[in-house]
């Protein structure tokens, strides 16, 4: 079983969200690939496990190291940078992936040392606002106090395939962490699946495992709900973008570039894109 690594969001090889792209594992079920997934160490990895459908769309699915995501920001920029560099040898690219019932398409571009790879993740859904003492309890769930948190900013659920809370912040994002054994509950009780910390004035952010113990490196599917928390909340640039830091408190700074693309009637689009480093291959000779 052949795999490609890659890093994601980088500014070179080994930097970045490291992930393994397995181009063909149409003979892999679903445990299989949670337990290469769980070998390999990375975060998440992505299987394509078909040829293309009816509609052009490749089948993707994704998994972290805990169960299958039915959607993945870093592994489908991550996928398609791998299916150009195999199968297309122009300069750019169009890809479409089909999780489940769900259609994403990405652009890609060769560049000397690597691949630009651009995701549209649609219009975003407002889900919810959190003010007063439930924004306060749920800031605490990070080691946070009421002074951390960014004045006159709602906490806010907000989905673009994964429902975040963001949680905006003015301080404290290098001594935050999650302290709290039901993190998972809390914040479904809150409509959320997940959270992330985003300091609104350095453009960065932080986002874990519900349980805490693993630090994720850049977060494509959180990127594209900051996008929209920032369009709602005037914190865009002029030209409708921003650009996400994460990854400096693993060890591993990355980069995740933003555009919204917003008319009379509000967000058309949000594009989540940045830079994939191809590193090598490798292959399974014996399988789970």
């Amino acid at each position: 079983m052949h795999f490609v690594l890659c890093d994601v969001f980088s500014d070179g090889p080994f930097s970045g969200n490291s992930l393994a792209v397995f181009p063909d594992a149409r003979t892999l079920d679903g445990r299989q690939m949670l337990q290469l997934t769980r070998e390999l160490k990375h975060f998440e990895s992505a299987f394509l496990t078909g040829q293309a459908l009816a509609d052009g769309s490749r089948p993707l699915r994704v998994f972290d190291l805990e169960e299958e995501l039915p959607f993945a920001g870093h592994p489908l920029l991550g996928a398609a940078a791998v299916l150009h560099d195999l199968e297309q040898p122009a300069l750019t690219a169009k890809t479409a992936f089909a999780l489940g019932d769900r259609r994403v398409t990405l652009r890609s571009a060769r560049r000397p040392a690597g691949f630009d790879v651009w995701m549209d993740q649609g219009k975003p859904l407002y889900l919810a606002e959190l003010n007063g003492p439930a924004a306060r309890q749920l800031a605490s769930c990070f080691s946070l106090a009421i002074e951390d948190l960014a004045p006159g900013l709602p906490l806010e659920v907000i989905s673009t395939g994964l429902r975040y809370l963001v949680v905006p912040v003015r301080q404290g994002l290098d001594r935050a962490a999650i302290r709290v054994p039901d993190l998972e509950q809390r914040l479904a009780d809150a409509g959320a699946q997940f959270a992330y910390l985003y300091d609104v004035h350095r453009s960065e952010g932080r986002h874990w495992s519900n349980d805490g113990r693993i630090e994720d490196i850049a977060t494509g599917s959180a990127a594209g709900v900051i996008g929209a928390y920032a369009h709602k909340h005037g914190l865009l640039n002029a030209a409708g973008g921003l650009d996400l830091k994460q990854g400096q408190y693993a060890g591993r700074p990355s980069r995740i570039s933003v555009q919204v693309e917003s008319g009379p009637d509000g967000i058309k689009a949000i594009q989540v894109g940045g830079q994939v480093s191809i590193l090598g291959t490798g292959r399974f000779e014996v399988l789970p």
